[in-house]
């Protein structure tokens, strides 16, 4: 039976082995300190953190994330640890909120490694602070029990790392922030949620239409794999997998996709024979149309992934460190290290891990096949702002006179089923700006490939997403402006070029770079003042309240400290009200200008002109590979939609 605790109560833990796990209303960072009988931490050795996840017997989330789970075998702490307290802390500098009065209070579980709760604590009652010691498992006369604590900090991680003896507890704290950040700035972000049934608004680009608040924090995602057919993780990261569905760990109703009240219901799968699971049916998430079921429904999509991959690397890893403690055990007995006693001792460990291997492999194959038999049924089904270069779609593609939810910008999959690829929807209008890294230092094959072609063919990217961009926006409400300071990509702009969609001829030189990057700073000083003084009619008639879209080529080349500074400014203040960057760079070259630009990296999506595995997902924090879309070999596609864009725009009066 659980017992749910209340601030200062206690609970005896039947086991050592536990998981604690963590779920928020918003992205929070989760740590755990050892302490000595006194509860004081003897030195940063002592501490685990995003920057430093794992110590013996405990191990932690490398990134913020709006669920955590935290593996802790108290047998196995360092001696002398008494107590294991667990933090957790608003991440600084994130955009997010600033206090846990302003989200959703906490909850804290901790489990068995069969997922079963053994206490609950709720942390209800917090307003200024930024960082809390959620609860502690102490040992108390060789037997090990559980706290709820719940004591906040204002002064957040510092305060409360202090408060636990910590020298150093500043810099320390800083230092856990900015690997927080590092996390935050390659992570994918998650779908906003709506609630209440109120539709997700779609920004039209003017001034006069933004949204006048920001959307509600996310709710936590829901765990969807059954602990019945995958063994429970025990080292892994990340949020748990527990609650069985039905017809099989992956139900196609996906109760849990939910993110709108539909004004109809959604297609449906038709009724299962008895023994087998439910059939994929595209668009069965929940939403207000077509386009926003399957914006949901691959977002869920992602996120079964994430979960059942997890829960896989968990029990594997769970399987190797119980066969390595069975293993010490066995030879740690003089009796098995003479005859055959020792050999039949390892051959049974091992005989153990290989049986718990082969089972959560099952439960993952069932998985990964029931996904790929639904990604089956959507790649078909997706409009051409979610479908790839290759789908058919896109050849009779006609300009849309209404804005998507979102852009697909490439496909992400994982190492455990290179085939089964979900594609990366990036919502509409951008909330920051995408780099498209040049460097050869970005993956194995970008470091293969010489340095010229690399960066023809991150333009070549570029272009193709810019191309994009204007096929799915309505005519004359997205422009694309460029800054090619050497000339040196006019060969890959030659469709956009040819096409006549550009807003200006690519801008050259030191006096091109200045006009562009003035007449773009001056239309997010003018529109941030309208929108601020709520008078958009007073804007001057000849300018664009479209989106605006500027295409950087070969950064820093060709920026002065001022143009610098500028770029920055349009990273930081420009999506807010309208105006993105789409940057091909290669971030060593511009290490002259020191940490200065670290910021600017950090504001942008990462992506990459090859295959490269640097994307993080928001719930367990995988390395997911990206995989940039490709036009097909001898394919005319892209001219062919560039062209109906330009037809469009004259048809338009634009």
């Amino acid at each position: 039976m659980t017992a749910e605790l209340v601030r200062g109560q206690n609970h005896t833990l039947p086991q050592t082995r536990l998981e604690i796990r963590v779920s928020a209303g918003t992205p929070v960072v989760a740590g755990a300190t050892l302490g000595d009988e006194r509860g004081t931490v003897r030195g940063v050795e002592w501490i685990a953190h995003p920057g430093s996840p794992q110590l013996p017997g405990l191990e932690v989330s490398q990134q913020a994330a709006a669920d955590h789970r935290l593996a802790v075998d108290l047998e196995a702490l360092p001696a002398g640890a008494h107590r294991v307290t667990v933090l957790l802390a608003l991440p600084v500098g994130a955009g997010g909120p600033a206090r846990f009065g302003a989200v959703p209070a906490p909850f804290v579980a901790v489990t068995g490694l069969d997922g079963a709760e053994i206490a609950t604590f709720t942390l209800t009652g917090l307003d200024a602070e930024s960082a809390v010691s959620a609860l502690e498992l102490y040992r108390r006369q060789d037997a090990w029990k559980v706290r709820a604590v719940g004591q906040g900090y204002a002064g957040g991680l510092a305060e409360m790392l202090a408060d636990q003896g910590v020298a150093e507890a500043t810099g320390l704290a800083g230092s856990i922030q900015e690997a927080v950040t590092r996390g935050l700035a390659r992570s994918v972000a998650p779908p906003p949620r709506t609630q209440g049934g109120d539709r997700v608004r779609h920004a039209t680009g003017s001034a006069d239409h933004r949204p006048t608040a920001p959307p509600p924090a996310p709710e936590p995602p829901e765990p969807l794999t059954d602990p019945a057919t995958a063994p429970q993780p025990h080292t892994a990261p990340g949020p748990a997998a527990a609650g069985p569905a039905a017809d099989g760990p992956i139900n196609y109703a996906h109760p849990r996709r939910q993110h709108a009240a539909p004004p109809s219901p959604p297609p449906t799968a038709p009724p299962a024979q008895p023994g087998q699971a439910a059939q994929p049916v595209a668009g069965d998430a929940t939403g207000w149309s077509m386009d926003e079921r399957l914006y949901n429904q691959i977002w869920g999509m992602f996120e079964d992934l994430a979960r059942a991959v997890a829960a896989y690397r968990s029990a594997v890893d769970f399987a190797e460190s119980r066969m390595d403690r069975e293993l010490d055990q066995a030879l740690s007995d003089p009796r098995n290290r003479i005859g055959g006693a020792g050999d039949r001792a390892r051959e049974a460990a091992r005989a153990k891990r290989d049986e718990l291997t082969s089972r959560a492999r099952e439960a993952l194959d069932r998985d990964l096949a029931q996904l790929a038999a639904e990604a089956a049924v959507v790649e078909p089904a997706l409009p051409a702002a979610y479908a790839g270069w290759g789908n058919p779609v896109w050849h009779a593609h006609r300009v849309p006179m209404e804005t998507p939810m979102a852009l697909r910008i490439g496909d992400l999959h994982l190492p455990e089923r290179t085939d089964l690829r979900v594609p990366l929807l990036v919502r509409l209008p951008l909330e920051r700006g995408i780099w498209v890294d040049s460097g050869r230092t970005a993956s194995e094959a970008a470091a293969l490939m010489d340095t010229d072609q690399l960066r023809g063919l991150a333009m070549e990217t570029a272009v193709a997403h810019a191309a994009r961009l204007l096929a799915v926006y309505p005519p004359g409400e997205f422009s694309v402006h460029v800054i090619d300071p050497a000339g040196a990509a006019a060969g890959p702009l030659a469709p956009l070029v040819d096409a006549g969609v550009l807003a200006g001829p690519p801008a050259a030189g030191a006096g091109g770079v200045a006009s562009v990057l003035a007449h773009l700073t001056r239309r997010v000083d003018l529109v941030q003042m309208a929108v601020r003084a709520g008078a958009a009619d007073s804007l001057p008639p000849d300018l664009d309240t479209g989106e605006q879209l500027l295409v950087v080529n070969d950064f820093p080349h060709g920026f002065d400290d001022r143009a610098v500074t500028q770029l920055r400014y349009l990273a930081d203040e420009g999506p807010a009200v309208g105006v993105h960057l789409l940057m091909v760079a290669d971030r060593e070259e511009a290490s002259a200008y020191g940490p200065v630009l670290d910021p600017l990296w950090r504001s942008l999506l990462r992506i990459t002109p090859v295959a490269d595995s640097h994307l993080a997902d928001p719930w367990v924090g995988h390395a997911w590979t990206y995989e940039p879309l490709a036009v097909p070999p001898g394919s005319r596609v892209l001219e062919q939609v560039l062209a109906a864009v330009a037809a469009a725009r004259r048809a338009a009066g634009r």
